[in-house]
């Protein structure tokens, strides 16, 4: 089995290609196996006539190395010494020991039937190529076991190193994430005092209008507006799915539904952030936001 070598993210890809070529004295052989985005894991095989009785252990094998990826497994056989089967076919010989006492007497003349003559006869002797029984099984199962083993290892660590790549792209876009959110918050903190004399204003054109509005409920009725438009608690939501996420891409186990879960509500916040805010500046940082979380979540759908 070829080695793994460690990335410094062992962030793995589903996405991956391998190969391994081997041979021995019956035949030469050829492993080949891609692997793309899906949901779970889902193997399917094309390995030809004869060699279906290895799917069992070789599924087994790669549901110890991978847990998600749409993987498929092509063996391409060549017989280098062509065996050669005979099977006697024994309801042949039955019907032709039945018939031949029959024969015998309505053709005294004619030649007793040799032990040739019966075997060429059509359906009595058939011949059976390439097949594989227990002995060939025997010599070359373990052979073709071997280098589906170094055809999955060479696979793990493509997959390792496409995901050590796709970890750098996710970082940078959790920076670019960290950026708009230290952004906005700078703004939150100024918005306050200028959202609530906007705000003073507007309520006190409507108290003139309503002169049964007290001051008391003036000021109510404006704490409940900032209240609404206060975004510093989406803000610090977004932080702590930033460090969340930074956790699990030094993760060692299978993240890539943890990282999607997390992209989510990612985007829950930055709509929510643009749903409460009263400024052009804030809702143009929450647009931005959603933009580069989109571009992160479709890197994430590659990560196992």
């Amino acid at each position: 089995m070829v080695p793994i070598v460690a990335s410094p993210r062992l962030l793995s890809s589903m996405t991956g290609f391998a190969r391994a070529d081997g041979s021995n004295p019956l035949c030469s052989w050829t492993w080949e196996a891609k692997s793309v985005n899906a949901k779970g894991l889902d193997v399917r095989f094309r390995l030809g006539t004869g060699f279906d009785h290895l799917q069992g252990e070789l599924r087994d094998r790669i549901q110890k190395q991978f847990s998600r990826g749409n993987i498929s497994i092509n063996l391409q056989t060549s017989w280098i010494r062509q065996t050669v089967f005979y099977n006697v076919n024994d309801h042949a010989i039955a019907r032709l020991r039945v018939l031949i006492p029959d024969l015998s007497k309505a053709f005294p003349e004619a030649t007793p039937p040799t032990i040739d003559g019966l075997l060429a006869l059509k359906g009595v002797m058939e011949i059976n190529d390439e097949q594989l029984n227990e002995n060939t099984r025997a010599c070359l199962d373990p052979d073709l076991i071997r280098d589906f083993e170094t055809m999955l290892g060479q696979l793990h660590k493509n997959r390792l190193a496409e995901g050590a790549y796709l970890a750098k792209i996710i970082e940078e876009y959790l920076d670019q994430i960290d950026a708009l959110r230290a952004l906005a918050e700078t703004l939150a903190e100024t918005f306050p005092e200028i959202i609530k004399k906007r705000l003073l204003g507007q309520v006190r054109e409507l108290v003139d209008e309503v002169p049964s509005l007290t001051e008391e409920k003036l000021a109510q009725e404006v704490a409940l507006l900032m209240l609404r438009t206060d975004v510093r608690e989406e803000l610090d939501r977004i932080k702590a799915h930033l460090e969340s996420a930074r956790i699990l891409l030094d993760d060692k186990c299978s993240v890539g539904r943890r990282l999607d879960f997390l992209c989510q509500e990612f985007n829950r916040e930055a709509n929510t952030l643009c749903s409460k805010s009263s400024h052009i500046s804030l809702t143009q940082i929450g647009l931005d936001l959603k933009a580069k979380i989109e571009q992160m979540r479709e890197q994430v759908q590659n990560i196992e």
